[in-house]
Protein backbone atom coordinates (compact mmCIF):
# COMPACT_ATOMS: atom_id res chain seq x y z
CA UNK A 1 0.00 0.00 0.00
CA UNK A 2 1.07 3.63 -0.71
CA UNK A 3 1.34 6.92 0.86
CA UNK A 4 -2.61 6.80 0.35
CA UNK A 5 -3.48 3.81 1.50
CA UNK A 6 -1.45 4.68 4.65
CA UNK A 7 -3.24 7.90 5.37
CA UNK A 8 -7.09 6.25 4.19
CA UNK A 9 -6.29 3.22 7.26
CA UNK A 10 -5.48 5.48 9.71
CA UNK A 11 -8.38 7.60 9.31
CA UNK A 12 -10.77 4.61 9.14
CA UNK A 13 -9.17 3.72 12.24
CA UNK A 14 -9.37 6.32 13.88
CA UNK A 15 -13.11 6.79 12.87
CA UNK A 16 -13.76 3.35 14.61
CA UNK A 17 -12.03 3.80 17.35
CA UNK A 18 -14.14 6.76 17.55
CA UNK A 19 -17.02 5.22 17.51
CA UNK A 20 -15.88 2.87 20.05
CA UNK A 21 -15.49 5.00 22.56
CA UNK A 22 -18.84 6.86 22.16
CA UNK A 23 -20.22 3.43 22.41
CA UNK A 24 -18.55 2.73 25.42
CA UNK A 25 -19.78 6.42 26.99
CA UNK A 26 -23.20 5.28 26.49
CA UNK A 27 -22.32 2.16 28.40
CA UNK A 28 -21.12 3.53 31.35
CA UNK A 29 -23.33 6.36 31.25
CA UNK A 30 -26.99 5.85 29.40
CA UNK A 31 -29.79 4.69 31.94
CA UNK A 32 -32.50 1.63 31.47
CA UNK A 33 -35.54 1.23 32.42
CA UNK A 34 -36.13 0.82 36.81
CA UNK A 35 -37.07 -2.71 37.42
CA UNK A 36 -38.76 -1.78 40.77
CA UNK A 37 -41.45 1.37 40.81
CA UNK A 38 -43.39 2.51 43.21
CA UNK A 39 -46.31 2.77 40.93
CA UNK A 40 -48.20 5.68 39.03
CA UNK A 41 -51.51 7.07 40.48
CA UNK A 42 -52.86 9.00 37.08
CA UNK A 43 -54.39 8.24 34.12
CA UNK A 44 -52.53 6.18 32.01
CA UNK A 45 -53.73 5.31 28.10
CA UNK A 46 -51.60 2.90 25.93
CA UNK A 47 -52.67 3.39 22.52
CA UNK A 48 -51.82 0.33 20.19
CA UNK A 49 -51.94 0.73 16.20
CA UNK A 50 -52.44 -2.66 14.79
CA UNK A 51 -52.34 -3.70 10.90
CA UNK A 52 -53.01 -7.62 9.99
CA UNK A 53 -51.29 -8.56 13.64
CA UNK A 54 -54.06 -11.28 14.32
CA UNK A 55 -50.36 -13.60 15.41
CA UNK A 56 -48.28 -11.40 17.52
CA UNK A 57 -51.59 -8.86 18.87
CA UNK A 58 -52.50 -11.36 21.22
CA UNK A 59 -49.29 -12.03 23.15
CA UNK A 60 -48.96 -8.17 23.82
CA UNK A 61 -52.92 -7.98 25.31
CA UNK A 62 -51.90 -10.98 27.48
CA UNK A 63 -48.55 -8.41 28.15
CA UNK A 64 -50.79 -5.57 28.82
CA UNK A 65 -53.58 -7.14 31.02
CA UNK A 66 -50.65 -8.61 33.43
CA UNK A 67 -49.17 -5.01 33.99
CA UNK A 68 -48.89 -3.99 37.27
CA UNK A 69 -48.88 -0.56 39.44
CA UNK A 70 -50.71 1.22 36.98
CA UNK A 71 -54.39 1.23 38.47
CA UNK A 72 -55.83 3.77 36.43
CA UNK A 73 -54.89 1.75 33.08
CA UNK A 74 -57.00 1.81 30.03
CA UNK A 75 -55.44 0.15 26.70
CA UNK A 76 -57.16 1.43 22.95
CA UNK A 77 -56.61 -0.90 20.20
CA UNK A 78 -57.28 -0.05 16.64
CA UNK A 79 -57.58 -2.36 14.49
CA UNK A 80 -56.11 -0.56 10.50
CA UNK A 81 -58.24 -2.24 8.36
CA UNK A 82 -56.70 -5.74 8.73
CA UNK A 83 -57.36 -8.10 6.64
CA UNK A 84 -56.11 -11.22 8.71
CA UNK A 85 -58.66 -11.17 11.61
CA UNK A 86 -56.58 -8.91 13.78
CA UNK A 87 -59.70 -7.56 14.77
CA UNK A 88 -61.52 -10.80 16.54
CA UNK A 89 -58.21 -11.93 17.66
CA UNK A 90 -58.36 -9.25 19.77
CA UNK A 91 -61.44 -9.40 21.33
CA UNK A 92 -60.45 -13.04 21.88
CA UNK A 93 -57.73 -12.32 23.96
CA UNK A 94 -58.88 -9.17 26.02
CA UNK A 95 -61.32 -11.96 27.25
CA UNK A 96 -63.93 -9.23 28.52
CA UNK A 97 -61.33 -7.00 29.94
CA UNK A 98 -62.92 -3.87 31.05
CA UNK A 99 -59.68 -1.82 30.38
CA UNK A 100 -59.76 -2.64 26.96
CA UNK A 101 -61.58 -1.22 24.00
CA UNK A 102 -60.89 -2.80 20.26
CA UNK A 103 -61.51 0.27 17.61
CA UNK A 104 -62.02 -1.14 13.84
CA UNK A 105 -61.75 0.85 10.97
CA UNK A 106 -62.51 -0.10 7.27
CA UNK A 107 -60.82 3.17 5.88
CA UNK A 108 -57.40 3.46 4.64
CA UNK A 109 -55.26 6.86 5.87
CA UNK A 110 -56.39 10.20 4.45
CA UNK A 111 -54.10 12.02 1.61
CA UNK A 112 -50.90 12.97 2.26
CA UNK A 113 -51.00 10.32 5.65
CA UNK A 114 -49.29 6.94 6.23
CA UNK A 115 -51.17 4.15 7.76
CA UNK A 116 -48.66 4.24 11.33
CA UNK A 117 -49.46 7.74 11.99
CA UNK A 118 -53.39 8.24 10.63
CA UNK A 119 -53.20 5.29 13.21
CA UNK A 120 -52.09 6.54 16.33
CA UNK A 121 -53.71 9.98 15.84
CA UNK A 122 -56.73 8.48 15.61
CA UNK A 123 -56.30 6.70 19.15
CA UNK A 124 -54.98 9.67 20.62
CA UNK A 125 -58.13 11.30 19.96
CA UNK A 126 -59.96 9.18 22.10
CA UNK A 127 -58.29 10.08 25.42
CA UNK A 128 -58.20 12.51 27.57
CA UNK A 129 -55.29 10.89 29.97
CA UNK A 130 -52.47 13.25 30.71
CA UNK A 131 -50.02 10.37 29.76
CA UNK A 132 -49.89 8.14 26.68
CA UNK A 133 -47.90 4.88 25.64
CA UNK A 134 -47.82 3.81 22.32
CA UNK A 135 -46.62 0.58 21.61
CA UNK A 136 -46.22 -1.91 19.02
CA UNK A 137 -47.95 -4.99 18.41
CA UNK A 138 -44.72 -6.70 18.18
CA UNK A 139 -43.40 -5.90 21.21
CA UNK A 140 -43.03 -8.06 24.15
CA UNK A 141 -43.57 -6.44 28.10
CA UNK A 142 -42.55 -7.53 31.27
CA UNK A 143 -45.18 -6.32 34.19
CA UNK A 144 -43.69 -3.50 35.18
CA UNK A 145 -42.97 -1.90 31.83
CA UNK A 146 -46.06 0.50 31.32
CA UNK A 147 -45.16 1.72 34.92
CA UNK A 148 -41.79 2.24 34.59
CA UNK A 149 -42.00 3.89 31.19
CA UNK A 150 -44.62 6.63 32.85
CA UNK A 151 -42.28 6.62 35.60
CA UNK A 152 -39.42 7.66 33.78
CA UNK A 153 -41.32 10.28 31.71
CA UNK A 154 -42.43 12.41 35.58
CA UNK A 155 -38.88 11.72 36.93
CA UNK A 156 -37.19 13.51 33.53
CA UNK A 157 -40.07 16.21 33.44
CA UNK A 158 -40.32 15.44 29.51
CA UNK A 159 -42.53 16.17 27.06
CA UNK A 160 -41.94 12.19 25.46
CA UNK A 161 -39.75 9.28 26.89
CA UNK A 162 -38.15 6.51 24.21
CA UNK A 163 -38.16 3.27 26.10
CA UNK A 164 -35.52 1.53 23.45
CA UNK A 165 -36.46 -2.41 23.18
CA UNK A 166 -33.99 -5.08 22.78
CA UNK A 167 -34.01 -6.13 18.88
CA UNK A 168 -34.56 -10.00 18.69
CA UNK A 169 -33.11 -11.34 15.61
CA UNK A 170 -33.56 -14.58 14.20
CA UNK A 171 -32.63 -15.35 10.66
CA UNK A 172 -28.48 -14.40 9.76
CA UNK A 173 -30.29 -11.17 8.19
CA UNK A 174 -31.72 -10.64 10.86
CA UNK A 175 -28.48 -10.77 12.58
CA UNK A 176 -26.25 -9.13 10.68
CA UNK A 177 -28.89 -5.91 10.22
CA UNK A 178 -31.34 -5.66 12.98
CA UNK A 179 -28.18 -4.47 16.02
CA UNK A 180 -27.16 -1.59 13.23
CA UNK A 181 -30.47 0.36 14.93
CA UNK A 182 -29.32 0.78 18.17
CA UNK A 183 -25.55 1.21 16.79
CA UNK A 184 -26.35 3.85 14.60
CA UNK A 185 -26.89 6.23 17.69
CA UNK A 186 -25.07 4.31 20.30
CA UNK A 187 -21.81 5.24 18.55
CA UNK A 188 -22.22 8.22 17.24
CA UNK A 189 -24.32 10.00 20.03
CA UNK A 190 -23.59 10.64 23.54
CA UNK A 191 -26.69 10.24 24.88
CA UNK A 192 -26.60 11.57 27.67
CA UNK A 193 -26.16 15.61 27.09
CA UNK A 194 -28.65 14.97 23.98
CA UNK A 195 -31.33 14.20 26.62
CA UNK A 196 -31.00 17.19 27.91
CA UNK A 197 -30.88 19.32 24.72
CA UNK A 198 -33.63 20.56 22.73
CA UNK A 199 -32.26 20.44 19.22
CA UNK A 200 -34.18 18.34 17.25
CA UNK A 201 -30.76 17.31 14.97
CA UNK A 202 -29.85 15.49 18.69
CA UNK A 203 -33.10 13.55 19.22
CA UNK A 204 -33.29 9.59 19.31
CA UNK A 205 -36.33 7.83 19.04
CA UNK A 206 -37.91 4.85 18.44
CA UNK A 207 -41.46 4.43 18.08
CA UNK A 208 -41.77 0.71 19.19
CA UNK A 209 -42.61 1.64 22.83
CA UNK A 210 -43.25 5.70 23.86
CA UNK A 211 -44.42 7.52 26.91
CA UNK A 212 -45.71 10.85 25.77
CA UNK A 213 -47.14 13.81 28.12
CA UNK A 214 -50.47 14.10 26.64
CA UNK A 215 -49.99 18.27 26.77
CA UNK A 216 -47.03 18.32 25.44
CA UNK A 217 -47.76 15.93 22.43
CA UNK A 218 -50.62 18.46 21.33
CA UNK A 219 -48.14 21.27 21.38
CA UNK A 220 -45.98 19.54 19.08
CA UNK A 221 -49.13 18.70 16.86
CA UNK A 222 -49.27 15.50 17.54
CA UNK A 223 -49.41 12.57 14.57
CA UNK A 224 -51.04 15.33 12.51
CA UNK A 225 -47.44 16.96 12.14
CA UNK A 226 -45.84 14.00 10.98
CA UNK A 227 -48.44 12.77 9.00
CA UNK A 228 -46.12 12.08 6.05
CA UNK A 229 -43.52 11.09 7.77
CA UNK A 230 -41.87 7.45 7.04
CA UNK A 231 -40.10 7.84 10.35
CA UNK A 232 -42.81 9.06 12.72
CA UNK A 233 -41.57 7.99 15.67
CA UNK A 234 -38.71 10.38 15.51
CA UNK A 235 -39.79 13.33 13.69
CA UNK A 236 -42.38 13.02 16.83
CA UNK A 237 -39.99 13.22 19.24
CA UNK A 238 -37.99 16.63 16.78
CA UNK A 239 -41.54 18.27 16.75
CA UNK A 240 -41.75 18.18 20.50
CA UNK A 241 -38.57 19.71 20.89
CA UNK A 242 -39.43 22.68 18.16
CA UNK A 243 -42.05 23.50 20.99
CA UNK A 244 -40.08 23.14 24.05
CA UNK A 245 -40.28 20.07 25.77
CA UNK A 246 -37.56 17.64 26.15
CA UNK A 247 -37.37 14.04 24.88
CA UNK A 248 -35.59 11.73 26.17
CA UNK A 249 -33.72 8.13 24.86
CA UNK A 250 -33.29 5.16 28.02
CA UNK A 251 -33.33 1.30 26.92
CA UNK A 252 -35.91 -0.73 28.26
CA UNK A 253 -32.99 -3.61 29.49
CA UNK A 254 -35.40 -6.42 30.05
CA UNK A 255 -38.54 -4.33 30.15
CA UNK A 256 -39.81 -4.90 26.67
CA UNK A 257 -37.88 -6.69 23.80
CA UNK A 258 -39.23 -7.52 20.09
CA UNK A 259 -38.54 -9.14 17.03
CA UNK A 260 -39.31 -6.30 14.61
CA UNK A 261 -39.03 -8.15 11.66
CA UNK A 262 -38.79 -11.82 10.40
CA UNK A 263 -36.34 -13.30 7.86
CA UNK A 264 -34.87 -11.50 5.02
CA UNK A 265 -37.34 -10.56 3.05
CA UNK A 266 -39.73 -9.42 5.88
CA UNK A 267 -36.57 -7.39 6.61
CA UNK A 268 -35.36 -5.81 3.21
CA UNK A 269 -38.92 -4.71 2.74
CA UNK A 270 -39.21 -3.29 6.57
CA UNK A 271 -36.17 -0.92 6.14
CA UNK A 272 -36.82 -0.17 2.09
CA UNK A 273 -39.92 1.31 3.11
CA UNK A 274 -38.39 4.36 5.53
CA UNK A 275 -34.20 4.53 4.83
CA UNK A 276 -34.77 6.34 1.93
CA UNK A 277 -36.15 9.19 4.62
CA UNK A 278 -32.40 9.08 6.52
CA UNK A 279 -30.25 12.43 6.55
CA UNK A 280 -33.35 14.51 6.09
CA UNK A 281 -34.12 12.38 2.51
CA UNK A 282 -31.10 14.09 0.89
CA UNK A 283 -28.86 11.89 -1.44
CA UNK A 284 -26.19 13.73 -1.24
CA UNK A 285 -26.00 13.27 2.50
CA UNK A 286 -26.38 9.65 2.94
CA UNK A 287 -23.94 9.53 -0.05
CA UNK A 288 -21.19 11.02 2.47
CA UNK A 289 -22.55 8.83 5.08
CA UNK A 290 -21.99 6.18 3.19
CA UNK A 291 -18.47 6.51 2.33
CA UNK A 292 -17.33 7.68 5.96
CA UNK A 293 -18.84 4.00 6.74
CA UNK A 294 -16.78 2.40 4.62
CA UNK A 295 -13.51 4.11 5.44
CA UNK A 296 -14.14 3.52 9.09
CA UNK A 297 -15.40 -0.70 8.65
CA UNK A 298 -14.21 -1.63 4.92
CA UNK A 299 -10.53 0.02 5.15
CA UNK A 300 -9.22 -1.11 8.11
CA UNK A 301 -9.81 -4.83 7.33
CA UNK A 302 -9.00 -4.91 3.70
CA UNK A 303 -5.52 -3.04 4.94
CA UNK A 304 -5.16 -6.31 7.26
CA UNK A 305 -5.81 -8.37 4.26
CA UNK A 306 -3.94 -6.03 1.64
CA UNK A 307 -1.34 -4.29 3.73
CA UNK A 308 1.51 -4.97 5.45
CA UNK A 309 3.94 -3.98 8.98
CA UNK A 310 2.27 -0.92 10.45
CA UNK A 311 -0.38 -0.70 7.69
CA UNK A 312 -1.64 -4.27 8.47
CA UNK A 313 -1.37 -3.44 12.41
CA UNK A 314 -3.06 0.18 12.01
CA UNK A 315 -6.07 -1.82 9.97
CA UNK A 316 -6.34 -4.66 12.76
CA UNK A 317 -6.60 -2.13 15.22
CA UNK A 318 -9.36 -0.24 13.61
CA UNK A 319 -10.99 -3.42 12.49
CA UNK A 320 -10.86 -4.82 16.01
CA UNK A 321 -12.36 -1.54 17.23
CA UNK A 322 -15.34 -1.76 14.90
CA UNK A 323 -15.83 -5.08 16.55
CA UNK A 324 -15.29 -3.79 20.23
CA UNK A 325 -17.94 -0.97 18.89
CA UNK A 326 -20.70 -3.19 18.10
CA UNK A 327 -20.70 -5.05 20.93
CA UNK A 328 -20.84 -2.74 23.53
CA UNK A 329 -23.41 -0.84 21.36
CA UNK A 330 -25.48 -4.18 21.54
CA UNK A 331 -24.74 -3.99 25.40
CA UNK A 332 -26.07 -0.91 25.74
CA UNK A 333 -28.94 -2.05 23.74
CA UNK A 334 -29.40 -5.29 25.95
CA UNK A 335 -27.73 -4.84 29.44
CA UNK A 336 -26.61 -8.06 28.92
CA UNK A 337 -23.12 -10.00 28.13
CA UNK A 338 -23.17 -10.34 24.88
CA UNK A 339 -24.11 -14.14 23.20
CA UNK A 340 -22.24 -15.85 20.85
CA UNK A 341 -24.89 -14.77 17.76
CA UNK A 342 -23.50 -10.90 19.07
CA UNK A 343 -19.89 -12.10 18.42
CA UNK A 344 -20.27 -13.30 15.38
CA UNK A 345 -22.68 -10.40 13.89
CA UNK A 346 -20.31 -8.04 15.03
CA UNK A 347 -16.93 -9.87 13.20
CA UNK A 348 -19.33 -9.94 10.23
CA UNK A 349 -19.47 -5.83 10.72
CA UNK A 350 -18.41 -4.94 7.34
CA UNK A 351 -20.93 -6.98 6.14
CA UNK A 352 -23.83 -5.89 8.19
CA UNK A 353 -22.42 -2.16 6.79
CA UNK A 354 -22.33 -3.32 3.33
CA UNK A 355 -25.98 -4.61 3.40
CA UNK A 356 -27.50 -1.35 5.12
CA UNK A 357 -25.86 0.47 1.88
CA UNK A 358 -26.91 -1.52 -0.23
CA UNK A 359 -30.96 -1.46 1.24
CA UNK A 360 -30.52 2.79 1.62
CA UNK A 361 -29.75 2.88 -2.08
CA UNK A 362 -33.10 0.33 -2.70
CA UNK A 363 -35.02 2.51 -1.11
CA UNK A 364 -33.97 5.92 -2.63
CA UNK A 365 -34.59 4.31 -5.96
CA UNK A 366 -38.36 2.99 -4.85
CA UNK A 367 -39.10 6.06 -3.17
CA UNK A 368 -37.88 7.98 -6.42
CA UNK A 369 -40.24 5.77 -8.57
CA UNK A 370 -43.19 6.00 -6.26
CA UNK A 371 -43.07 2.07 -5.58
CA UNK A 372 -43.00 2.09 -1.64
CA UNK A 373 -45.37 -0.16 -0.14
CA UNK A 374 -45.94 -1.65 3.32
CA UNK A 375 -48.48 -3.84 4.02
CA UNK A 376 -50.27 -3.86 0.73
CA UNK A 377 -50.64 -0.03 0.99
CA UNK A 378 -48.46 3.07 -0.31
CA UNK A 379 -46.33 4.01 2.03
CA UNK A 380 -47.92 7.66 2.08
CA UNK A 381 -51.97 8.06 0.88
CA UNK A 382 -51.27 9.51 -2.41
CA UNK A 383 -53.79 13.16 -2.98
CA UNK A 384 -56.52 12.61 -4.92
CA UNK A 385 -57.42 15.74 -7.69
CA UNK A 386 -60.22 17.27 -4.95
CA UNK A 387 -57.37 17.27 -2.61
CA UNK A 388 -55.01 18.88 -4.28
CA UNK A 389 -57.31 21.48 -5.75
CA UNK A 390 -60.32 21.21 -3.97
Amino acid sequence: MGAAGRYLTWAGTGLAVLGAGTAAYNLATLRTLPRQVSGVIEPVTVCVPARDEALRLPDLIADLRAQTGVPRLRVLILDDASTDGTYEAALAAIGGDERFTVLRSAAHPAPGWTGKAAACARLAARTDAAALVFVDADVRLQPQAIAAAVTELRKRGAGLVSAWPTQDSGSVAEQLVQPLLAWSWASTLPVGPANHSLRPSTAVACGQFLAVDAAAYRAGGGHAGVAASATEDLDLARALRRAGHRTALVTAGPAAHTRMYTGADDLAGGYTRWLWSAYGGRVDTGAAIGVLAALAYWIPPLAVLAGRGGVRRAGLLGYLAAVTGRLMARAVETRRPPTGADLGSALAHPVSVGYYLTLWARSHRLHRTGRLRWKQRPLVAPETPLARHG
